[in-house]
């Protein structure tokens, strides 16, 4: 089809869908190839150029003072078609040339819309990009093109299929698909979509592909057959399908046979529109399908300029014959002498009602591949406007010139074309980037099932990319028809989702998508679903039970409140009062002979010493703090070596005194009367007060988080500071005990009514007997229990002590008082001499 013009634009469309190539034989005549197939689609697009083309010359703010023109060629889906047609509209369509010597005036065409295949554009842009001719394509997505070292004056007003993956991707982001298959067509577009697809994958790490089969171009039955059996046995429900419209339709039908339902298709823009799919054989597998769309658009004036096309009212033969050929496809006739439809039917009359006609082509409410060869018109339009306006001397070439219609070449409108900036009717921007590629816009669209039967592609959102700003997902959830019976979106994932506490651990061979969930190990959490690695707790914390969070950790500690520190306390108050008794009961009986003798005042200060050994034991139990460290051991020393001290200055009396009794020892009383035992014992006990000093102040103990003996625990101890201070105490402690273990030991076996030798070896015994068992325990108890063995060797000492010393004492007290008499004790005394 062709219109003059000062100006003539090019275009490629698919107008038959097929082709039917002679067999060519060296002695045969060379004959053209039949177009078979009327696609009444792709003649909308060639008439929506010429509407266009038709408009823009009534504009008179656009290329004032210029008329374009058009010619138009078929590609009858065959790519040497259409190159052919590329070629005669680059070259020119004369039979015959004249050779002149100055080669001036417009080439046969400025630019071409088209192609609308990946492929035939490829091969197209290929040959003429080495001219620098400009190709706007409505329909070709293969994001190779996007190359501008191969393909340097390429543009396109639909977007490519790297911004389609990335669209899909959204969409299995979004409702969170994570194992999907992907079939892609057997050419460039298949090709390069699995191959954008593969590593969109790899960079967004949202999903994995379970599989990708490749559609076979020739409809081969057994591949299909292999290619749907895998779709039926795969655990994959999501299946993302980028193929042409015929590729679809033999997919689907295998699909029926095979009775695959239960999966969500999600549709290439290829075929999301396809109202040969709508059809009730396939709804109740593609019901619910999600698409990708070309954007929508609305063309005012459209449909009455479509309305006037009429067979008998062109002069243009070309044109006059396809409209022919549309007559005789949508009312199913035929003009003599020779029709164009392959089943014979009833004569045209050329006046039959288009608008009542059951046809498409006056559907103008769902213009989406129109609606892009609308704008590469206006973009080509606009392009030779800013040349046409160049001013002189303010141009864009070498010396500040501009571009004339006259001596045009065709890189200068290539470079308009790459600046080309407006604002459709309906409201879209249309600018190309640095690759020739529109700003990307797409529909979403989802196919809707009636109860009635009917079938539905209703817009459900959009996808979007904005300039300088990464891809906008809008989706209307609410308004999607899912084809389940849950009314909701499928699962579609290799292995479930990891809760937390646990972890992903791959799956060795596998896609990253399909794993098992490993619990974190003890001390370790993951708070979120499907972490790939679990976080230790700090140092404080602990990871709880289920292993989702970290929990402060047990603080461990010889504790009021548990049943062992319970014991100890109670013991320990048992002793102090028993203690408190037993004074009662010494102080009452004061002066009688069993209280005097032996020296009263120490027995007194004895008592009271007890008291404080079973008080000091309540400073290791509770909570460790800073002064209880330091005042617990301070305190159990002391009050030992103040027991025990007076326990020597006992035996010490014991002896002296026995020594007294023998003729000439009267002199050794002196250096052990009363002021010489008080003194005795204070400078002992100022000993152990100044081993106690020195230690707080070198190495003062203080309470220490300990977690070395669990894990999951803090064990709240006062370490000693000083070892070696400890040491000393302990040490001082023992030596006093042995000294008055030993020389209770020689006295044991003096007269009664003289000492308590006997008393004093069994209590040193037990002293002696507890603190040496008390080392090895307490170095190899953990923690809190160390502080038990210690109380509880404070304890068991401290009533051996009470108990051996005073125990007989109180019984002769309360129980014999007959025997509590100075006669009682001299009587016993004669007849044991």
């Amino acid at each position: 089809m062709h219109k003059p013009g000062d100006v003539v634009l090019g275009g490629l469309f698919e107008v038959h869908f097929t082709s039917v190539f002679p067999e060519w034989t060296f002695t045969s005549e060379p004959q053209q190839p039949s177009c078979k197939g009327f696609d009444v689609l792709g003649f909308r697009d060639a008439m929506t150029m010429a509407f266009a083309i038709d408009e823009i010359n009534k504009n008179s703010n656009l290329l004032p003072n210029v008329t374009l023109g058009y010619t138009l060629y078929d590609n009858c889906g065959a790519l040497i078609i259409a190159l052919s047609g590329a070629l005669s509209l680059a070259s020119g369509q004369e039979d015959q040339f004249m050779l002149q010597e100055n080669c001036s005036g417009t080439p046969p065409v400025l630019g071409i819309v088209g192609d609308s295949y990946s492929t035939f554009s490829i091969a197209i842009s290929h040959v003429l990009g080495l001219y620098k001719m400009s190709t706007v394509s409505y329909f070709a997505t293969c994001s190779c093109l996007t190359d501008r070292q191969r393909f340097p004056s390429f543009f396109r007003t639909i977007p490519s299929d790297a911004f389609q993956v990335r669209a899909v991707i959204e969409i299995l982001k979004h409702f969170g698909w994570t194992w999907v298959g992907l079939v892609v067509t057997d050419d460039d577009y298949g090709f390069h979509v699995a191959q954008s697809f593969q590593s969109g994958l790899v960079q967004s790490g949202v999903c994995c592909l379970a599989y990708l089969e490749v559609m076979p171009w020739d409809r081969d039955p057994n591949e299909l057959r292999r290619i749907v059996h895998l779709i039926k046995a795969s655990t994959a429900r999501v299946i993302i399908v980028f193929v042409h419209e015929i590729h679809m339709i033999q997919l689907m039908e295998e699909v029926v046979r095979q009775d695959v339902k239960g999966r969500q298709w999600i549709g290439s823009e290829a075929w999301t529109t396809a109202a040969v799919l709508q059809a009730p054989l396939f709804m109740p597998y593609l019901g619910g399908t999600l698409g990708i769309a070309i954007r929508r658009g609305e063309i005012p004036g459209l449909r009455d300029f479509l309305i006037q096309l009429r067979p008998d009212q062109s002069d243009n033969k070309y044109e006059n014959n396809m409209v022919k050929q549309f007559w005789e496809d949508t009312f199913q006739c035929r003009f003599e002498p020779v029709g164009w439809v392959e089943a014979g039917g009833a004569l045209c009359t050329g006046q039959e009602d288009v608008e009542n006609a059951e046809t498409e082509f006056l559907d103008v409410s769902n213009l989406r591949p129109e609606y892009n060869v609308y704008k590469a018109v206006y973009a080509l339009a606009y392009a030779l406007d800013d040349m046409v306006r160049c001013e002189p001397g303010r141009g864009p070439f070498s010396g500040n010139s501009c571009a004339t219609l006259q001596r045009l070449k065709p890189w200068q409108l290539v470079h308009y074309l790459q600046k080309v900036n407006f604002t459709t009717s309906f409201g879209d921007q249309v600018s190309f980037d640095e690759n020739g590629d529109v700003l990307p816009i797409y529909d979403i669209m989802n196919w809707l099932w009636l109860p009635d039967g009917t079938i539905k592609v209703q817009h459900v959102g959009e996808v979007k990319k904005l300039a300088f700003k990464s891809e906008e997902l809008t989706i209307y959830e609410d308004q999607i028809f899912w084809n389940f019976e849950s009314r909701k979106p499928p699962r579609s994932v290799c292995s479930e989702s990891c809760p937390p506490g646990t972890r992903m651990a791959r799956k060795k061979g596998q896609p990253m998508c399909c794993f098992d969930c490993v619990p974190c190990s003890e001390g370790k959490i993951s708070n979120k679903t499907d972490s790939m690695e679990c976080t230790s707790c700090p140092e404080d914390f602990w990871s709880s039970p289920q292993r989702d969070h970290c929990v402060p950790k047990e603080i461990v500690f010889l504790s009021y409140q548990e049943p062992l520190g319970i014991c100890l306390t109670t013991t320990s108050l048992m002793g102090t009062f028993i203690c408190a008794v037993v004074l009662g009961i010494f102080i009452h009986h004061r002066s009688t002979p069993m209280v005097r003798a032996n020296n009263s005042e120490l027995s007194f200060l004895i008592l009271v010493s007890l008291k404080l050994c079973f008080l000091c034991s309540l400073l290791f139990i509770g909570h460790p703090k800073l002064w209880t460290c330091q005042l617990r051991h301070a305190a159990f020393g002391i009050s030992f070596v103040l027991c025990v001290s007076c326990i020597l200055v006992k035996t010490m009396v014991v002896l002296a005194v026995f020594k007294a009794s023998k003729p000439g020892g009267g002199a050794t009383l002196k250096w052990f009367g009363a002021v010489q035992q008080r003194g005795t014992v204070l400078v002992l006990t100022s000993i152990q007060a100044a081993i106690c000093t020195t230690w707080l102040v070198s190495a003062s103990p203080a309470p220490y988080k300990n977690m070395q003996y669990h894990s999951d625990k803090i064990v709240y101890e006062c370490v000693v500071g000083s070892t070696a201070g400890f040491a000393v105490l302990l040490g001082y402690i023992g030596l006093l005990a042995v000294v008055s273990f030993l020389l209770a030991f020689l006295a044991r076996n003096l007269p009664d009514n003289f000492n308590e030798a006997k008393l004093i070896t069994f209590s040193m015994l037990i002293f002696c007997a507890v603190w040496v068992a008390f080392v090895p325990a307490y170095v190899n108890s953990p923690g809190k229990y160390a502080d038990a063995v210690e109380v509880f060797a404070i304890l068991a000492s401290s009533f051996g002590l009470l108990v051996a010393l005073f125990g007989p004492k109180c019984y002769i007290i309360l129980m014999q008082p007959e025997r509590n008499t100075k006669k009682a004790i001299m009587g016993r005394e004669t007849t044991k001499l």
